[in-house]
């Protein structure tokens, strides 16, 4: 039960009771892969980056050692229809040290008083929170009193300004959280996140001592295959088909996404889908709430054969049977793509991953590629920061929001210097993001042209490594993957090594692509991919031991 004892497990507390825990009071007989290491390091004390996929069981990182550990657990979502389910599902339990509730705008003003108290007064096991609710100062004041041991930050790549998903309100969350006392552990838990975002996310929430887990994104079910096209109209006429012949695969079996990269592509494609004679739906971020709500309910209820989305339609999602998800678009990097494909198949059977491809899409997405901002405006920003009271200002909107986290980082490396000498920090910080931006694109156009298994390359781009190619892709199938498997003894460097080029500066090795190329993240350059040849003949690469 909820105290205001000093957070900490109790000294007797081992994974064998965690696993007890789990068994009698949420009917779980096993923990998945990635729950038992974070679990046992929540434990310990330590604060924790958690990747895995929707579905995987992210909720009982969190669920678990709340119930084991000495006060609440609040949880950061800015998802309030999710909030409303997990309290849902947690009364439902019917024990009576599960208490929940939920603070958010969707609350009624005296239910959301009630629950502050509650939690204040030790009642609340579990307190879900929207982001934007640790900028008042009641519910800060409530939170001290409750005093958590555990603080679940829910989407957490949303503090990441490397991530299309974005949001302003969460760069405060780490400060809001060292504010309590004693500051209680973090768990950051997100479905996606390449290296340069879970970077970006343990410094923004100020973890501390953290341990990043990344687990379960080799999905086998999941068959991956790139479709080449011509023209533009070519290839809209091949996804409709292909499409059209997905969701009768799929009928009475689950339905499907299609995303494309603009608003007005949605309207366009599902009405081409539905001249076919699918029940269709669009959707994309400029749509009124109510619209959108409904939309996701009729996906989720099975109502249509597909939806037409932008990269707004994901977050959330968590239906088990989507058969296949089609990009009639090139996405902006490789982790957008295998998060977005992983919302196929998550009951386990067959589904469909397709990327339509033209090399000429690429300019539309580095149109959409953030701008390095102009230097007046971010000095403008530098000097009214320097006279900001500790805190600044509790909510902007994302592009000043973006431009003010910008102009801190550039303070945080340039140190006491002029306002003039942080905004040419931050332009130059600025650059390097856009060249890791245009680099991770590059490596999309990678994984589009790839002849080796379309697996192992996104799976290294991600930081992990698949041994030998899956069978399920496209490239497997015909056989080229098997020509380009790189023997063990022919890497010059451990993939997960640190190495420094003699022009890039210091990088990690992500993979090998082929047989004759390693990719390579710059901390400064983004992702490179070299010839091994020329890495061996010329030395380009060295080890290195420096951070």
């Amino acid at each position: 039960m909820a105290s205001s004892a000093e957070p900490a497990a109790a000294p007797s507390t081992t994974l064998g009771d965690v696993r007890v825990t789990a068994r009698e009071v949420f009917g779980w007989e096993a923990l998945r892969p990635g729950q038992e290491e974070a679990i046992a390091a929540l434990l310990a004390g330590r604060d924790v980056l958690l990747v895995l996929p929707t579905g995987a069981g992210k909720s009982a990182v969190y669920q678990l050692p709340g119930l084991e550990l000495d006060g609440p657990t609040v949880v950061v979502s800015p998802l309030i229809a999710l909030q409303q389910d997990q309290v849902r599902s947690l009364l439902e339990l019917g024990d009576d040290d599960v208490a929940a509730r939920a603070v958010s705008s969707a609350v009624p003003e005296a239910e959301r008083r009630a629950a502050l108290a509650a939690a204040a007064a030790g009642e609340v096991e579990f307190l879900f929170l929207a982001p934007e609710q640790l900028a008042n100062d009641e519910v800060l004041d409530a939170l001290r009193a409750a005093r958590p041991s555990l603080v679940a930050v829910d989407e957490a790549h949303c503090v990441s300004v490397w991530g299309h998903d974005f949001r302003p309100e969460y760069l405060r969350v780490g400060e809001r959280v060292d504010t309590l006392e004693p500051r209680p552990r973090v768990l950051a838990l997100t479905a996606t996140a390449s290296p340069p975002v879970r970077d970006d996310v343990v410094r923004r929430l100020h973890l501390r001592d953290a341990v990043t887990i990344v687990r379960g994104f080799s999905r086998s079910n999941i068959s991956l295959e790139v479709e080449r096209a011509v023209t533009e109209d070519d290839k809209l006429r091949a996804v409709v088909d292909r499409a059209a012949a997905e969701a009768e695969r799929a009928r009475g079996r689950g339905n499907g996404i299609v995303y494309v990269a603009t608003r007005r592509r949605t309207t366009e494609l599902a009405d081409a889908l539905a001249g076919r004679g699918l029940r269709t739906t669009a959707y994309h971020g400029g749509m009124r709430r109510a619209e959108r709500d409904e939309a996701q309910r009729r996906f989720t209820d099975g109502e249509v054969d597909v939806v037409v989305a932008t990269s707004a339609f994901g977050m959330g999602i968590d239906k088990p049977d989507v058969r296949f998800v089609l990009h009639a678009d090139v996405p902006d990097a490789p982790d957008t793509y295998y998060q977005e494909v992983g919302r196929a198949g998550r009951d386990g059977d067959e589904a469909r991953g397709v990327l339509f491809f033209r090399p000429e899409d690429l300019g539309l997405r580095r149109f959409q590629t953030a701008r390095v901002p102009d230097r007046d405006d971010v000095l403008e920003v530098a000097r009214t920061l320097r006279k900001e009271p500790p805190g600044g200002p509790p909510a902007l909107p994302r592009r000043l929001a973006r431009l003010r986290a910008l102009v801190q980082d550039a303070r945080a490396l340039a140190g006491d210097v002029s306002p003039a000498k942080v905004a040419d920090e931050a332009v130059r910080l600025a650059e390097e993001r856009r060249r890791m931006d245009t680099s991770r694109l590059e490596m999309m156009r990678g994984y589009a042209e790839t002849s080796q298994c379309r697996r192992q390359y996104l799976l290294a781009y991600l930081g992990e490594e698949l041994d030998e190619p899956c069978g399920r892709c496209d490239t497997c199938r015909q056989g080229t993957a098997e020509q380009h498997q790189v023997d063990g003894e022919d890497r010059p460097f451990d993939v997960g090594s640190r190495v420094r080029h003699r022009e890039f500066g210091a990088g990690t090795v992500m993979g090998y692509e082929a047989d004759d190329r390693v990719t390579v993240l710059f901390e400064s350059q983004g992702y490179r991919t070299l010839s091994l040849e020329a890495v061996e003949e010329h030395g380009l690469l060295d080890p290195d031991g420096g951070s």
